[in-house]
């Protein structure tokens, strides 16, 4: 089946491929060339087409921008060792993104078109993705409802779409966080395990308030006593505590990171013990106060690793020791690298060429 899906590709008599300049990549402001534009009408997805990036043509009566059905995933083109391109893990995030449109009442999108899209999008504008130590393109898969009337229900049309962006490393030093105990970003039941437009949207202002108070992000904790660890910033979060790592455990709250998730395998490949349970500020703030906490970091598709260097905890900085060679972080992040970049083997299966 993914060999015979018809693409309709309308490749641009422009292209803005001189505007890169690998050198300065501020994330998420350059566009690759092109972009994948799927119908959802009468019940079925239409043809899928490739064309020239470009605005959308909504009502204003849009029903995802009165009602907030929208989704996305976030995921990454890698030039390799011998030149070529891949993908890391798009079958994940394929899955994840149709898990995303069933909690938000939208229907799911093929593998079909959305593998096939997806390889001869990069395909076609392999020319974006960089060669530099760090880099990617971004790959930005989306899908919202596109009727144009008012009512509160399910729209009956939508659209799934594919942009990228060429990006250079997201974070570039070791972070400052603040544990959140006031707002939160999601409760159980609710659609914090789903990439909904809407939980960022309420992320906000309290990530704004951070930053004005010296923070880079927050470390999210749960809706009813706000002492139990969830994620950190729009990624998740881990743990090196008595030389274990250690992570929150996933549930219908905590969204379930394709970088998480290999953290996970590879650090269970290397025989580090692995733990995914309840961990309360607490534990981790008492943890580094006595020795046994060494590291702290977030992991996520845009930074893939970010250590974390101080933690603020109730009206107090913690600042953790500083990261050696020998770090898990450390090691974790090259290892990822490595092997998404073709200079280490995937033993895991992880890469998809383009």
């Amino acid at each position: 089946m993914l060999d015979t899906l018809a693409i309709d590709v309308q490749p641009t008599t422009a292209s803005r491929l001189t505007e890169l300049d690998p050198a300065n990549m501020e994330f998420g402001k350059l566009f690759a060339d092109h972009m994948l534009s799927v119908e959802f009408t009468g019940g079925e997805w239409q043809q899928p087409r490739i064309v020239p990036y470009g605005p959308l043509a909504i009502s204003p009566a849009n029903s995802a921008i009165h009602y907030g059905q929208a989704i996305f995933e976030g995921m990454k083109a890698y030039r390799q060792a011998d030149g070529s391109v891949a993908l890391f893990r798009p079958l994940d995030n394929w899955r994840r993104l149709n898990a995303s449109a069933e909690r938000m009442a939208m229907p799911t999108i093929p593998e079909d078109i959305f593998m096939q899209g997806l390889r001869e999008l990069v395909k076609l504008d392999a020319a974006w993705v960089p060669n530099i130590a760090g880099s990617s393109l971004y790959i930005r898969p989306f899908m919202f409802a596109t009727d144009g009337a008012l009512g509160v229900r399910p729209s009956e049309t939508y659209h799934f779409g594919i942009i990228t962006c060429p990006v250079s490393a997201f974070f570039t030093k070791p972070v400052r966080v603040r544990f959140e105990q006031q707002y939160v970003r999601a409760a159980p039941g609710g659609a914090g395990y789903a990439k909904n437009a809407g939980n960022y949207g309420a992320a906000m202002l309290p990530s704004k308030l951070a930053q004005q108070a010296g923070y880079h992000q927050l470390i999210w904790t749960d809706a009813s006593e706000h002492q139990y660890v969830e994620e950190s910033g729009a990624m998740n979060v881990m743990f090196v505590l008595d030389g274990k790592l250690i992570t929150p455990e996933l549930s219908t709250s905590i969204l379930d990171g394709i970088t998480r998730r290999s953290v996970l395998e590879l650090a269970r490949t290397w025989g580090v013990p692995v733990e995914e349970r309840r961990v309360s500020s607490r534990e981790i703030i008492e943890g580094l106060a006595a020795g046994r906490l060494t590291e702290a970091f977030g992991v996520g598709t845009a930074a893939t690793i970010a250590p974390i260097a101080t933690m603020g905890y109730e009206g107090r900085d913690h600042d953790l020791p500083a990261l050696t060679d020998t770090s898990f972080a450390r090691r974790v992040g090259a290892a990822l690298e490595a092997i998404r970049t073709g200079h280490a083997a995937d033993a895991h299966g992880w890469m998809v060429a383009v």
